[in-house]
């Protein structure tokens, strides 16, 4: 097995790890090992864009329109009208 060390971690970070840990019944060590291995694993697939899985999740309901796609669009502020 292969060690690895994280430097300047913040605190917070740290104590939220420890919180997240707890909750799940192991050590923090075993926490951030589950999570690593997690993000390596899940990382390969692409994940469906936005607009689709605002779509999917909400066809239940009725939703049957397109959602574009924004991804590469520079964001615009709202604009109101008085």
């Amino acid at each position: 097995m292969a060690q690895l060390v994280v430097r300047n971690l913040d605190q917070d970070v740290k104590a939220k790890l420890q919180q997240r840990a707890r909750r799940h019944g192991r050590s923090t060590e075993e926490e951030v090992r589950d999570i690593l291995r997690n993000a390596v694993q899940a990382g390969g697939a692409p994940r469906p864009a936005l607009g689709t899985r605002l779509k999917a999740r909400f066809a239940r309901v009725g939703l049957t329109v397109d959602i574009p796609e924004l991804r590469g669009h520079p964001a615009t502020p709202a604009g109101f009208r008085w």
